[in-house]
């Protein structure tokens, strides 16, 4: 984690709800990368507009939070969703704004010309938004990233967890076409359950994600080992650059591998992620 700046390889995303100022504080030095309030699921109706204001308090205040703040506006071209953008537009502390249950890029157009200079992550969580995942990543210059809201999507679908793999990959690949950053992996919903948590993370990680979201501060360090790359994933890192040296081209490995531009520069990845402030 790094603080008053943001960490150039996030790797936890802290929600936490926007009607609960005190959860916030607390969550601010919790050892997130990324600090999100929420307010759309985690705030009741009735609550919304003091979530709101409460919000735009806490990013108005002189000093600047600790860590990067996301907001998760409600959905968007909902009523809701246009008094949020109003009520954070031009918030300097402001670090990104998360679009809930995204389904079509014109959505993100609209949000992006109704809001501008705001930066947005979209979030696709039906399974209209996963099939036009490709148009959402390149709907708009604003859109930073996108992600999957995996709740939504597994009852519309009616599967259990694995038969989400496809639409995990499909949203991946997704990013990575547009150019966009991997996506950080949807939640663990059961805060007690650190091993299944451990071990969803390494399947996570396989598919392409980096990082992942979280729903309270024990998940953070799980969430943070399983993403970082282990001691031998670092020395096959280092070996592969060195030997590699100026080359630009495929080369041959005194142990007899091939390897290409692209594994090498996936070698300087892990290498940077491995170094990233904590």
């Amino acid at each position: 984690m790094t603080t008053g700046a943001t960490c150039p390889f996030p790797l936890t995303w802290l929600y936490v709800p926007g009607d609960r100022p005190d959860v916030v504080a607390k969550a601010l030095v919790a050892g997130a990368d990324v600090v999100v309030v929420d307010l759309e699921d985690a705030v009741a109706p009735d609550r919304k507009e003091y979530a709101r204001a409460a919000t735009a308090d806490l990013l108005s205040e002189p000093s600047p939070p600790p860590v990067p703040v996301h907001v998760r506006v409600n959905a968007p071209d909902s009523p809701e969703s246009r008094a949020d953008l109003r009520a954070l537009a031009a918030l300097p502390a402001l670090s990104g704004v998360r679009l809930p249950k995204v389904m079509s890029p014109a959505e993100v157009v609209r949000t992006a010309e109704g809001a501008p200079h705001l930066p947005l992550y979209a979030l696709l969580e039906s399974a209209l938004a996963v099939e036009h995942a490709y148009t959402i990543a390149t709907a708009h210059p604003a859109l930073l990233g996108i992600g999957l809201g995996e709740a939504d999507l597994r009852a519309e679908l009616g599967v259990a967890d694995k038969g989400l793999d496809w639409a995990r990959s499909r949203v991946v690949c997704a990013a990575r076409a547009a150019g966009l950053p991997a996506p950080p992996q949807s939640v663990h919903p059961d805060v007690r359950d650190l091993a299944g948590l451990a071990a969803s993370c390494a399947h996570g990680r396989s598919l392409g994600f980096l990082g992942r979201a979280a729903i309270h501060p024990r998940q953070l360090p799980v969430i943070e080992r399983a993403y970082l790359p282990s001691a031998r994933e670092i020395e096959a890192a280092e070996e592969l650059v060195k030997a590699a040296g100026t080359e630009t081209g495929a080369l041959a490995l005194p142990d007899g591998r091939f390897v290409d531009a692209a594994i090498v520069a996936g070698a300087h990845r892990t290498l940077a992620l491995a170094r990233r402030p904590h």
